[in-house]
């Protein structure tokens, strides 16, 4: 099985030995997003900034494997602090207006 690695300039770089994501067939795999800008390389202030950039990085990373948000299936999603759900489900519920992806969110 061949695979793709997925590069953009337009979500945070890889910073260690991985990719931003991996095309396997009819499938994309990105890694885990914080909320870098990939311009400044800066974490955006709040929680709420921090979601809404996540979200403009894996849509980045959507396009950059061909796609569309409307193709993600799964997400996870790891929150410092359950108290912060409310803010990030609003956030990641606007970009996802037609069906939703199947997701988990943990407190870690």
């Amino acid at each position: 099985m061949q695979k793709k690695v997925l590069v953009t300039d337009k979500a945070p770089g890889a910073i260690g030995p991985y990719s931003q994501g991996i095309v396997s067939g009819s499938f994309a795999f990105f890694s885990g997003q914080l909320g870098l800008d990939p311009a400044t390389g800066q974490l955006a202030e709040g929680v709420r900034a921090q979601a809404e950039q996540i979200m403009k990085n894996i849509q980045a990373l959507c396009e950059a494997a061909g796609g569309s948000m409307d193709g993600i299936v799964k997400t996870t999603i790891f929150l410092k602090n359950m108290a912060d759900f409310a803010a990030v489900n609003e956030i990641y519920g606007a970009h996802f207006p037609g069906a939703k992806p199947a997701r988990s969110t943990v407190a870690v």
